[in-house]
């Protein structure tokens, strides 16, 4: 996966929440801008879930990036 796709999705107007597919099977969900920030070389990006817990990931280990169907995150409640 190149920062350039990632760079793409994340900031496409108006902003449609993604899922991550890494290499090893796992899937992490975007439903907002705010929750991915990515490092200063752009190897890396830390995604943060809805939990309030993070996730860091090598770009070099997505293997794809699916965008949802425009939905919002679910609310939170408390």
């Amino acid at each position: 996966m190149t920062v350039e796709r990632l760079q793409a999705t994340q900031h496409a107007q108006p902003f449609r929440p993604y899922r991550i597919h890494m290499a090893d099977g796992r899937r992490l969900d975007v439903h907002h801008p705010d929750f991915v920030a990515r490092s200063p070389t752009g190897r890396t990006i830390v995604v943060y879930k809805p939990d309030d817990t993070s996730e860091i990931v090598d770009l070099l280990l997505v293997a794809s990036l699916e965008v949802l169907n425009g939905q919002s995150a679910p609310k939170r409640t408390g």
